[in-house]
């Protein structure tokens, strides 16, 4: 090698780790294959129930865990609920067959990041799992749909903890449609920093720590008038 040459090694970028609770052998099979196959993912691990995941994933520190609410033993969202504290980091996104409001608040407030349906394709799977880790809340469109019906729906008494200001409504109200912090900016015509300071508010008045746990608390609220 000529004197003072420089030879420049390329590092390839790391595959965001993925790890399945998922009881169904053929669909852990199938969604092993999927993350593998999918550019800048790999399947870390795969479990068939709540509480092997429990005691292991907080050792392996995956980036995302996709979580069935059906499985033996303790169910999905228990699984998220004692996980997420343990693993702040992480996103939970729910890969079931329920559809019904009862199961997707009850995870929401579990700590997830996303609910999607098993029917969910491929293509929009892996989207969905790059959504979450730029800060979205992926939804299969027909529980968005719920999500947003349940806006509509008047509550049996207000929400105490509100206390929200107009501006922070209407941002909780965007990040519940799934708008990034950029979106917001241009929706609302403010900056990125005015965001910040209205979702950091947005938590501490609604006693919150995340956007899934915002959302779930949004749809306890009284519609606006």
């Amino acid at each position: 090698m000529a004197a003072g040459r420089e030879v420049m090694i390329q590092k390839k970028p790391l595959s965001v780790l993925v790890s399945i609770v998922e009881d169904d052998a053929s669909i852990r099979q199938i969604l092993n294959g999927w993350i593998n196959r999918a550019e800048g993912f790999r399947c870390l691990s795969v479990y068939d129930s709540a509480e092997s995941a429990i005691a292991k994933l907080p050792e392996e520190k995956p980036r995302i865990v996709l979580v069935d609410i059906n499985l033996p033993g303790q169910s999905g969202i228990e699984c998220v609920r004692r996980l997420k504290p343990a693993m702040p980091d992480t996103q939970f996104v729910m890969l079931t067959v329920y559809g019904d409001t009862t199961h997707i608040f009850d995870a929401l407030k579990a700590g997830a990041s996303g609910y999607l349906l098993k029917r969910t394709p491929r293509e929009e799977l892996i989207a969905s799992l790059k959504q979450a880790l730029e800060g979205g809340a992926p939804m299969t469109s027909y529980i968005a749909r719920k999500v947003v019906q349940s806006f509509h729906e008047t509550p049996a008494a207000p929400l105490k903890t509100e206390g929200l200001s107009p501006r922070e409504r209407e941002v909780l109200e965007l990040l519940a449609r799934g708008y990034f912090y950029k979106e917001i900016t241009e929706a609302l015509n403010i900056s990125i920093s005015t965001v910040n300071t209205h979702v950091q508010s947005i938590y501490e008045k609604l006693h919150v720590h995340s956007r899934a746990q915002a959302v779930a608390k949004l749809a306890e609220m009284p519609a606006r008038p």
